[in-house]
């Protein structure tokens, strides 16, 4: 297949580039190469294409229409893998504009350029943070998630809002993959994991938030990635027994479908803590902080229907996942 692939400058987007590409699919790669964070390893992550005959890199902005509108037209990919986006959910609360620019406009811009083009399936990034004020656990698609607590989470939400507006009145179909915490080797520097190992490494104290006492369903990327492509593969189709009256949020009348993709057992984060500094070999220094605003205290993953569509769950552990960090860290580094 030809797919178009945004974000492939990014953490998880040059992952599932990558994959694409090893399997004989010819990737058409999107990225802004925005300085939210160190453009060099974004740059770094883009020179694992050099030698991938089929791969194409456009440096374009999803929020601009005509540069979007343009990449659809000269390329016409078969699918769309829509994973860029203004990451952070702290950030969202200085840069709202920002957001709403690229989640919110650039996500449409995508969405016009499926339907002009004849796209036959976009999958979509969404997130775990929709859950927001929910607090049944394990957090399941088929629950309402009307209350986000972030901007970040509303942008997402209205991601998933927009693409079952055009699956309805256009028939494209759409899946949206809410992600739950994923790490691993090429990750953002403003994620946990990465600013915990800086920082240890440099014997500098770490913030551990909620006294480090909240769990979260922390993600391996090679089982996102694998989740994400296994999803490519199977077109939604729409759910005949969905009723209006009793609306199931996962499904629809129209080809539309939404998975959560995480991790099944949640991890405390002092456990992750000190899973890394078994790695490091390594004592972090601990700042405790209350919970942050915006910020819920726990995530669990119900993963059963990814298993039944696409069979598969992700299987690495933290233990596991967290080593392998380390490594590509170190090495990336040379520490």
């Amino acid at each position: 297949m030809k797919v178009l692939v945004t974000g492939t400058a990014g953490f998880i987007g040059s992952h599932v580039a990558m994959r694409l590409l090893e399997r004989g699919d010819e990737v058409i790669g999107l990225d802004n190469l925005s300085d939210y964070y160190d453009v060099n390893l974004k740059r770094a992550r883009l020179a694992r294409f050099a030698d991938q005959p089929g791969y194409t890199h456009v440096t374009a902005d999803l929020a601009d229409r005509s540069a979007v509108e343009a990449i659809f037209a000269q390329h016409r990919p078969t699918r769309v893998i829509n994973l860029a986006a203004q990451a952070g959910v702290r950030y969202a609360a200085e840069n709202p504009h920002v957001y709403v620019s690229s989640n919110i406009t650039g996500f449409l811009h995508v969405l016009e350029g499926c339907r002009q083009h004849g796209v036959e399936h976009l999958v979509f990034a969404s997130t775990s943070s929709v859950y927001g004020a929910n607090t049944r656990m394990p957090f399941s698609e088929h629950q309402p998630t009307e209350h986000p607590l972030t901007l970040y989470a509303a942008s997402k939400k209205a991601n998933e809002v927009m693409a079952h507006s055009y699956a309805h009145l256009y028939g494209i179909p759409g899946t949206g993959l809410r992600f739950f915490t994923v790490y691993g080797p090429w990750g953002r520097p403003d994620m946990a994991l990465f600013l915990f190992t800086k920082a240890i490494l440099a014997g500098e104290p770490i913030k551990v938030f909620n006294h480090g006492r909240h769990k979260r369903s922390f993600t391996y990327i090679d089982d996102i990635v694998e989740g994400v492509v296994r999803t490519l593969d199977r077109v939604p189709l729409a759910n005949p027994d969905w009723r209006g009256d009793a609306p199931d949020p996962a499904t629809s009348s129209a080809p539309y479908r939404l998975y959560n993709i995480g991790n099944e057992r949640p991890v405390e984060l002092l456990r992750y803590i000190e899973v890394l500094e078994q790695c490091l070999g390594r004592k972090a220094r601990m700042e405790m902080l209350p919970l942050q605003a915006g910020d819920v205290p726990d995530t669990e993953a119900d993963v059963t229907d990814l298993v039944a569509r696409v069979g598969y769950r992700p299987v690495v552990s933290v233990e596991e996942g967290v080593e392998r960090f380390v490594r590509w860290y170190r090495d990336y580094h040379r520490t």
